[in-house]
């Protein structure tokens, strides 16, 4: 894989010899509901090392999406913190968040949410130019995301012109953009048939040996699950290696 989307990865070791890229430490997460709390995460204690993939299986309603929220800087915890890179995240302001968002970390979610008025390419081009590369830089980088997840001669249809394991690539390619340290997916195979799921979740995961991203996908597909390097559920408000 090229610089393109390597984008100055580290090269690779044993990753439990360096730093986790992503460590929830005791981290607890409530909401109110008819007045009362709610508690969600009740002192997660997680981390995940670079090049490691990690399925997240658990029922709906047992808190997966707050987790990934709370990951992604996306909601801040009510208690405990959330280290990134080793950086603590939770008392930074809103703008030193965002920019970690931005560069450190892609999502990808269980629709698309492709610009339907845009190709694959400006899809993929896009975020690169809002963290400010040149429109030049940002497509040499597009081209050769989309080409590497088999997309090549895809590259300037519109999302409705492709199919939906085809869209799905598309945003896996949109989430890397930026060379992130962190992906995090949330059911991204949920809409597919298990055929076009399993081609999905393989070129993701070429991408992930290939650039030493540290991915959390939440997943039902204990196929797909037992794929990955580990598996963890929620359990009373708590992370369960599996």
């Amino acid at each position: 894989m090229s610089d393109v989307v390597n984008a100055d990865r580290p090269a690779a070791s044993a990753p439990k010899e360096e730093a986790p890229v992503l460590w929830l430490d005791k981290v607890e997460r409530r909401y109110t509901e008819a007045g009362a709390p709610l508690e969600i995460l009740k002192g997660v204690d997680f981390a995940i090392w670079p090049g490691e993939t990690v399925a997240l299986i658990a029922p709906s309603g047992t808190g997966k999406s707050t987790l990934l929220h709370v990951a992604g800087l996306l909601e801040a915890p009510d208690a405990g913190e959330v280290y990134i890179a080793g950086k603590a995240t939770s008392k930074l302001a809103d703008k030193d968040r965002t920019r970690i968002r931005r560069n450190e970390i892609g999502f990808v979610y269980q629709f698309h949410h492709l610009l339907p008025e845009f190709s694959a390419l400006e899809n993929v081009v896009l975020p690169q130019m809002i963290r400010g590369l040149s429109y030049k830089e940002a497509k040499a980088r597009a081209s050769e995301l989309l080409t590497y997840l088999g997309l090549g001669e895809r590259q300037t249809h519109r999302p409705a012109e492709l199919s939906g394991g085809e869209q799905q690539r598309v945003a896996i390619a949109r989430a890397v953009a930026n060379a992130p340290s962190i992906l995090l997916a949330d059911e991204p195979t949920g809409n597919l048939d298990p055929k076009t799921a399993d081609h999905v979740f393989s070129a993701l995961g070429q991408l992930v040996r290939a650039s030493r991203l540290a991915a959390v996908v939440a997943t039902h597909n204990m196929d797909l699950a037992a794929r990955m390097d580990r598996r963890v559920t929620i359990r009373d408000g708590l992370i369960v290696e599996l």
